[in-house]
């Protein structure tokens, strides 16, 4: 069902975990499935200098988290929101049973939110914009 990629990328996912102070935080779900995604970036000079992910959901859904954190670490914001889930399933070795591309669009869809989490801070001159972005 799953490709030796995406297994790999499940059993020994890369940047699991929370920053704490985060620049910014997306998170995103797909209700009918029950995947929760929430992406974490640290931001310095307008670069993306960390990211971490924290996922619920199944194999896809974590593949896709680790990969998509990956791919953002050492970009701009801008170069990040450029990002799709197409990418991200080309990156999982262009294989993915069909039922489960959602979660390579959710993956695209923690970024898009973890930036604009990013920008609303900053205009409300770094402060949180939710409450519990950051803390959990």
């Amino acid at each position: 069902m799953y490709s030796q990629k995406v297994l790999d990328e499940f059993f020994n996912p890369q940047n699991v975990g929370v920053i704490k102070g985060a620049s910014g935080v997306g998170k995103v779900g797909n209700p009918a499935c029950g995947d929760i995604m929430k992406v974490y970036i640290l931001v310095e000079d307008g670069k993306i200098v960390d990211a971490k992910f924290q996922t619920f959901g199944c194999a896809a859904a974590i593949a896709s988290s680790s990969v998509a954190t990956r791919m953002i670490i050492g970009k701009t914001l801008e170069e990040a929101l450029k990002i799709t889930n197409q990418d991200v399933l080309k990156e999982l070795g262009g294989e993915m049973p069909a039922s489960k591309i959602h979660c390579s669009i959710l993956a695209e869809e923690a970024i898009r939110a973890a930036v604009d989490n990013y920008h609303k801070k900053q205009a409300r001159g770094g402060a949180a914009a939710d409450d519990d972005d950051d803390e959990e």
